[in-house]
Order: C-alpha cells, then structure tokens, then sequence
C-alpha cells in the first residue's frame, strides 16, 4: 500500500511538471491579450441627457486611440443604477466580456436614495472582489454628497470608497466631478436637474479618472 502510495504521488507530481509549460504558456497570452476596459456605472457614464459620443467614457475611447493603446472600451453604465444593480449585473458581464480592466462607477444613486452606507461599501467591495478573482486590474472611482447632506454624512460616504480601496488594494478616484461640482460655477456646467453635468464637463471628468487608469495599463 505504502508502494502505491508514492507511486500515486510520484506519478501525480510527473503530470504537473507536464502541465506547467503549457499553464505558462497560457499565462503569457493572457498577458499579450490586448486590455479590454469594462466600465460599469451609472447615468454619469450612460451619457444621460448628452449627445451620444460626448460621455466621458466615448472621450475615453479616443484617449486611447490618440496615445496608441490598443483597448477596447466596454461601456456597461445604466441610468439610475444602484450599487445593488451594479453586483446583480457583474458576473454575467464579466463572463460576457472577460475585461482585463474593470472601471467601478456607482454609489451616487445609494446615497440619493437614502440607502445604508454599509450596504453600499458591502457590494462594492464584493464587486472589486468578482473582479479580481478573474485577474481583472480595478479602478474604483468615488463620489461625493454636497453639504445640504450634512457634513457627517458625507464624510462618511466618502470613507467608504477610500475604505474599499484600501482594503482590496487598488487605485481610487476620489471624485469624479472634481473641478466641476466644486468648481467656481458649478451650475454653469450642469443639467437643468442639477445632477448630471453637461457635455462640457466631461472632459474634465476624464482627466480625473485617466491619470490613475493610465497607470494600470
């Protein structure tokens, strides 16, 4: 029995030496895969109320284009979207699209609604998590509450984006309206609604977001 036993061992360790060429071969594709960007976010990256091709994430594509960085942008942003929709949404589309870079834009709609910030940090942390798992680089940007919220709670909405990054260990946007919602005039460059900036301020919305996705590709 003893005999069969390291024989059994023996022959199992003989099959992973077999493999191992062939898995880092695999690896090294992987790697030379061109970068697929999934973005999944809310109506400030579904382009709501712009012309189509304004958003921050279409000037994305032509960022790309113009530094000569062979991705291909997937933009899965729904209007309205909460946190809770974004983690129901996420496995089919990581199966879907099997990004190499995954863009997490949500938490604003949580907070409009009124939804506990430890619901919110819970799905966003277990979202980053998913995308992990699959060898995705994450980029997770924040947001935050303007002062009629009261001060506590937007202190506290914004820690919960800068408390995920630091425990999945990954890059933070802080805000991705800085220089827009806090600007001199801010209702300059917004919607009507007061909520969703107008075309001129995306530009700005991606200088914000590209200097730490630059980084990750």
């Amino acid at each position: 029995m003893r005999m069969f036993r390291r024989d059994f061992i023996a022959a199992g360790a003989l099959a992973l030496l077999g493999t191992a060429p062939a898995l880092a071969q695999q690896g090294r594709k992987a790697a030379a895969r061109a970068p697929v960007i999934l973005v999944v976010g809310d109506s400030l990256s579904a382009e709501y109320g712009l012309p189509r091709g304004s958003g921050w994430v279409a000037l994305l594509e032509k960022r790309l284009a113009q530094e000569k960085i062979g991705a291909t942008v997937v933009n899965a942003s729904v209007s309205g979207d909460t946190t809770a929709g974004g983690r129901a949404r996420l496995p089919a589309l990581l199966k879907q699209h099997s990004p190499t870079h995954v863009v997490i834009e949500l938490g604003g709609n949580d907070a409009l609604r009124g939804l506990p910030l430890a619901n919110t940090r819970d799905n966003l942390a277990w979202m980053v998590e998913q995308s992990q798992a699959t060898g995705a680089r994450v980029l997770l940007v924040g947001m935050q509450m303007p002062p009629n919220y009261g001060a506590d709670y937007a202190r506290r909405f914004a820690a919960l984006f800068e408390a995920v990054a630091k425990e999945r260990k990954i890059p933070l946007v802080p805000f991705l309206l800085q220089g827009i919602a806090d600007g001199p005039d801010p209702a300059a460059l917004f919607q009507p609604d007061r909520i969703h900036p107008r075309a001129e301020a995306h530009p700005r919305m991606l200088d914000n977001v590209w200097p730490q996705l630059r980084k990750l590709l």
